[in-house]
């Protein structure tokens, strides 16, 4: 089985990556250019973003009509576990 694969079967890909692009982010995200990134689309992860949300994993910072991703600090620890995990398969 491939690394991927084995990563898949114990996490959901999507929300992983989501969690993990956002820990791994160099300049600010937002839902669509998070949505690209992780070939996904809006809608999907603006639902999905929500749930991250009332998890307490992440909040949204409007500014003007875009509203930037920011992970918690609770949600970047589950972000450097994931992709320790991920790095290990």
């Amino acid at each position: 089985m491939k690394n991927r694969e084995i990563f898949n079967v114990f996490f959901r890909e999507k929300p992983a990556m989501m969690l993990v692009n956002l820990f791994n982010a160099k300049s600010e995200l937002y839902a669509s250019s998070l949505a690209k990134s992780i070939d996904c689309t809006y809608s999907h992860v603006v639902k999905i973003l929500q749930e991250m949300e009332k998890a307490g994993l992440i909040t949204f910072n409007k500014q003007g009509r875009l509203k930037l991703l920011t992970l918690t600090k609770k949600g970047s620890e589950v972000a450097e576990h994931i992709e320790n995990v991920r790095q290990r398969l």
